[in-house]
C-alpha cells in the first residue's frame, strides 16, 4: 500500500511540472507574439484573436518567418549600401584622376555631351551591364537581341498557331450552324411525321370502329335472314369458309395443271403413243 502512495504522489508530481512547463511555454510565446505584434502595429490597437494554443502557435510561426524576411532585407540593404559606398568612391576616385590629369570635369561639358552622358547612363542601366566597358556593352546588345529574335520567332509561332485555331474555330462554327440546320430540319419532319402518323392513327381508329360497327350490322342482317328462313350455307362466315376450302381446291389442283400442261407440249405422235400404252390389251 505504501509503494502504491509513493506511485501515486509520484505520478501527480510529474503531471504537475508536465502541465507547468507546457503552461509556461504557451506564456512564453504568447509574450513573444504579443511584443512582435506591438512592434508590428507601432501603437495601433492589436486586431482581436481568440487566444489560444494553435492560433498562438500559428502566429508564432508568422513572427519567425517575418523575422527572418527583415534579416535578409537588412542584409541585402546593407550589401546596396556598401555596393553603393564602393561605387561612390570609385566614382570620385576617377573624376579627381580626370579633373588632376586633363583638367575635365562635368561643369566642363556642353549641355549635349551631358545630355549623350545621360544617354549612356540610362542605356547601361537598361542593358544591365557589369561596367561601361565597350565590351560589356556589345555582349549586353547582342543578349538583347537574341532574345529580340527568340521573341519574334515565338511571336511568329504564336500567330501560325493562332491563325490555325481562328480557322479550326471557324470550322467548328460552320459545322455546329450546319448541324442546327439539320437538327432543325430534322424535328420538322419529325413533326410533319408525326403529324400523318396521328391522322393514320385517327384514320385506323375510326376504321376499326366503322369494322366492328358493320360486323354488327352484318351479324344482324344475317340473324334476320335467318329468321326469314335463309340457307345457312350463304352465311358470312359459311361464305368465307367455303372461300377458304375453295383456295384450298385451287392449290391441289396446282400439280394436276402443270402435268397437264405438260401433255400439251408433246408432240400428237407422242400423245398417241402413250394414249396406246394405256389402252387395255385385248
Amino acid at each position: 500500500m505504501q509503494g502504491l502512495h509513493w506511485f501515486t504522489f509520484f505520478t501527480c508530481i510529474s503531471c504537475f511540472l508536465s502541465f507547468h512547463m507546457i503552461a509556461c511555454s504557451f506564456v512564453s510565446l504568447l509574450w513573444q507574439v504579443t511584443l512582435w505584434l506591438r512592434k508590428l502595429y507601432q501603437g495601433l490597437p492589436i486586431p482581436w484573436y481568440e487566444v489560444n494554443e494553435k492560433s498562438v502557435d500559428i502566429l508564432y510561426e508568422v513572427k519567425k518567418c517575418n523575422e527572418e524576411r527583415d534579416k535578409d532585407v537588412t542584409l541585402l540593404v546593407e550589401d546596396m549600401e556598401d555596393r553603393a559606398a564602393k561605387y561612390e568612391a570609385e566614382a570620385d576616385y576617377r573624376q579627381a584622376i580626370l579633373r588632376e590629369s586633363l583638367g575635365f570635369s562635368e561643369f566642363s561639358l556642353s549641355e549635349e555631351a551631358l545630355a549623350d552622358f545621360s544617354d549612356l547612363i540610362e542605356s547601361a542601366l537598361e542593358l544591365e551591364v557589369e561596367d561601361m566597358s565597350l565590351t560589356s556593352f556589345y555582349g549586353a546588345i547582342t543578349c538583347m537581341t537574341s532574345e529580340l529574335h527568340k521573341t519574334k520567332s515565338k511571336n511568329n509561332e504564336m500567330e501560325l498557331q493562332l491563325k490555325t485555331l481562328t480557322k479550326k474555330l471557324t470550322s467548328a462554327l460552320m459545322l455546329e450552324k450546319k448541324l442546327k440546320e439539320d437538327v432543325e430540319k430534322l424535328q420538322e419532319s419529325q413533326e410533319a411525321e408525326r403529324a400523318k402518323m396521328e391522322i393514320r392513327s385517327k384514320n385506323l381508329k375510326f376504321l376499326q370502329v366503322k369494322t366492328e360497327d358493320l360486323k354488327i350490322k352484318i351479324k344482324e342482317a344475317e340473324n334476320k335472314l335467318i329468321d326469314v328462313g335463309l340457307d345457312q350455307s350463304l352465311t358470312h362466315e359459311a361464305l368465307m369458309k367455303s372461300s377458304e376450302q375453295l383456295a384450298a381446291l385451287y392449290k391441289e389442283m396446282e400439280p394436276l395443271k402443270q402435268e397437264r400442261k405438260s401433255y400439251h407440249d408433246l408432240p400428237l405422235v407422242s400423245i398417241y403413243s402413250t394414249v396406246i400404252l394405256y389402252l387395255p390389251s385385248g
